[in-house]
């Protein structure tokens, strides 16, 4: 057998690349197993750029994917820090409604919470107050003692040192360029040989399912996410984690505040269009076939104004301005004042996929297989929070085992 041929090959180090690694290194013990990342580490996009929160599964209808593992995977993940003391905070959440207009998509988040076996409430003024004093007093609020945050980063590094030394090898700073043939990858370091891939490349996953002749109707467009932080004298308003009432017609959840595990608040984050899959400086350099057709599809989208995206283009692209920014923030906690909010370099990328076909945004995962592959894409929120879970799935899948019937706490 080949140096480098291996039963499974895992495309993307990120937290599902890494936990869909951990369930088949559990169900297939003798198999050979490889995870190929074309940076130096795990984690260092979007599983190392958010904000730690575990979701509790309020925003899904209970007909998605998303809402089948979001719960699960949170308990799961919980069950995980314990074991590995990594830390972790059952901290909660309120989401707030802060017009007469939001109170039927409270009504939807409730019936959300109901079928899908979430503790959530109604909570008044009152209560609002005892959870969140400096919190909008608005026409309604829900309460979701469920929602936690976790150390993701820390996550991460257990999961990989367990790997590693249980025999997956690590191939970092290793890219996919391409199919050699059937089970043969091309790579920066070489051929590789495959029983079956799992592609879980993250912002690079429609490109890979591209090269094995998938996802041909979907393309991805990539949201910056900036945050900003909030001083410490302003630190002590925010106790855990306040939302707005999100627009259920898109998958973004609004500018919030979330204090993450190491005690710091953070405001944010924007769903500002941008221009490359890992720009997340100002003026980062994206190779021009993919800076234009991203071009291109937000054009498209914005001309089209597909999912109501020209106003969501112009309410993000204003939050560029701090005033805009912080408008958004006090509508939350009215108390805020531009002193209150300081920079922080935390910037993400959520890559969202477009149905080329239906032209709409996807609300949620999407899972291709493949005769000898399989591949996920639009791994967007809540990825984190229900890995654990959705690896399961996701092997389950390649497998071909079927998978809605399979999972529990």
């Amino acid at each position: 057998m080949s140096h480098n041929a291996f039963d499974f090959v895992i495309v993307g180090a990120g937290i599902v690349g890494l936990t869909v690694a951990d369930v088949l290194m559990g169900r297939f013990a003798n198999s050979r197993i490889a995870v190929l990342d074309k940076e130096a580490k795990p984690a260092l996009h979007a599983s190392g750029r958010n904000s730690g929160v575990m979701h509790c599964g309020i925003y899904y209808g209970s007909d998605t994917l998303k809402a089948r593992v979001c719960s699960v995977g949170a308990r799961r993940m919980q069950a995980f820090a314990l074991e590995n003391g990594i830390a972790y905070s059952r901290s909660g959440k309120v989401i707030l409604a802060t017009s007469e207009e939001q109170l039927s998509t409270i009504e939807r988040l409730l019936k959300n919470a109901r079928d899908n076996g979430i503790s959530a409430e109604r909570i008044d003024q009152h209560q609002l107050h005892e959870i969140e004093p400096y919190a909008a007093i608005g026409p309604a609020a829900i309460h979701c003692p469920d929602t936690a945050v976790i150390d993701g980063l820390a996550v991460v590094e257990h999961l990989y040192r367990r790997l590693e030394k249980h025999g997956v090898r690590f191939f970092f700073n290793c890219r996919m360029t391409g199919l050699r043939g059937k089970g043969q990858i091309n790579t920066s370091q070489g051929l590789i040989h495959y029983g079956f891939l799992y592609n879980c490349a993250g912002a690079h996953a429609d490109t890979v399912a591209k090269s094995f002749g998938l996802a041909e109707c979907y393309a991805l467009v990539p949201f910056k996410g900036i945050y900003w932080k909030l001083s410490a004298n302003a630190n002590s308003r925010v106790r855990a984690n306040i939302y707005p009432v999100p627009d259920v017609s898109l998958p973004f959840l609004g500018v919030h505040l979330t204090r993450v595990i190491n005690g710091d608040v953070y405001v944010g984050p924007t769903a500002i269009p941008a221009f490359g899959r890992e720009n997340y400086g100002k003026f980062q350099w994206t190779p021009f076939s993919e800076a234009a057709g991203i071009a291109i599809e937000l054009m498209q989208m914005y001309m089209r104004n597909e999912s109501n995206f020209r106003t969501l283009a112009h309410t993000e692209l204003a939050k560029y301005w701090k005033k805009n920014f912080l408008a958004a923030a006090r509508r939350l906690v009215p108390s805020l004042e531009g002193e209150d909010m300081i920079p922080t370099s935390k910037v993400g990328i959520r890559p969202q996929l477009v149905n080329t076909r239906t032209r709409t945004l996807e609300m949620d995962y999407i899972i291709l297989r493949g005769e000898d592959s399989l591949h996920v894409l639009n791994a967007i929120s809540p990825a984190l929070t229900s890995s654990f879970a959705f690896s399961q799935i996701i092997v389950d899948t390649g497998c071909e085992i079927p998978a809605w019937g399979t999972l529990s706490g």
